[in-house]
């Protein structure tokens, strides 16, 4: 009994002794980990400390420097700078070349408008005067061919047909000869008729440098065998010519 006893004393100490070993054991882990905790809190203490003690000095000297720094940009900044405060050189000559250039070619534009109107006006000097020599020459011609066409004697008809058919045109030239050979000539040599004629007064009526128009007013004097005293009678012609090779040719006759 007493044995057991003993032994249950033992193994109560030694289950004691277990408890209180673990129980340092906890104790211990413990200690340890509040000990880094500790450990870290001092750490963090110790640098916000040292941040602390130096940062007076360094926030002074931060403060310095960047103050002289401002200083010397503001300074930088306000001083005028010799290249902006120069006036720049003006470069007159663009500008100078664009006006001359501007001038030649308003200057060319008038000389052109110019020759523009002078040819306009000489061309049209020379259409007038043209115009006006064809009406003078249309004029003429008509005035010698109706009195060539018209005027014969009965001894010199067949001559005086050809002459006149020599300012015809050729269609006319063969209307006219036809009639003149084969009506007019046989019965002025039959019965002595001889006419005259003068032109009393002409117009033109339109003429171009190769065309006109003319009005004849005409008086005819007429003799004959059975008629030897003189009869005279007016009339009126439309005479129309054509030019060929600088001559104004009779294209038709027309009494009106």
């Amino acid at each position: 009994m007493s044995e057991d006893r003993k032994d249950k004393q033992v193994t109560s100490v030694n289950t004691d002794s277990q408890a209180d070993t673990n129980s340092r054991t906890d104790t211990a882990g413990e200690t340890n980990t509040t000990g880094e905790t500790n450990t870290t809190g001092d750490t963090t203490s110790g640098e916000t400390a040292a941040a602390t003690a130096s940062s007076p000095g360094d926030t002074a000297a931060a403060d310095t420097a960047p103050a002289s720094t401002d200083t010397v940009v503001n300074s930088a900044d306000t001083a005028p700078a010799p290249a902006d405060t120069a006036p720049a050189p003006v470069d007159t000559a663009p500008s100078s070349q664009s006006y001359l250039r501007h001038v030649a070619i308003g200057l060319s534009v008038l000389v052109l408008v110019f020759a523009v109107v002078v040819g306009w006006l000489a061309y049209g000097a020379r259409a007038d005067s043209a115009a006006e020599a064809a009406r003078t020459e249309a004029r003429v011609a008509a005035e010698e061919q109706a009195v060539a066409m018209l005027a014969y004697t009965h001894g010199e008809v067949d001559d005086q047909i050809a002459v006149a058919g020599e300012g015809l045109t050729g269609d006319f030239r063969d209307e006219y000869t036809n009639l003149m050979k084969n009506v007019i000539a046989p019965g002025a040599k039959e019965k002595a008729i001889s006419v005259q004629v003068s032109v009393q007064g002409s117009s033109v009526v339109s003429a171009d440098a190769d065309s006109a128009v003319t009005l004849l007013f005409l008086n005819q004097i007429t003799t004959s065998s059975e008629n030897p005293e003189a009869v005279s009678s007016g009339s009126r012609v439309r005479v129309e010519l054509e030019k060929h090779d600088d001559r104004w040719l009779v294209s038709r006759l027309t009494p009106i």
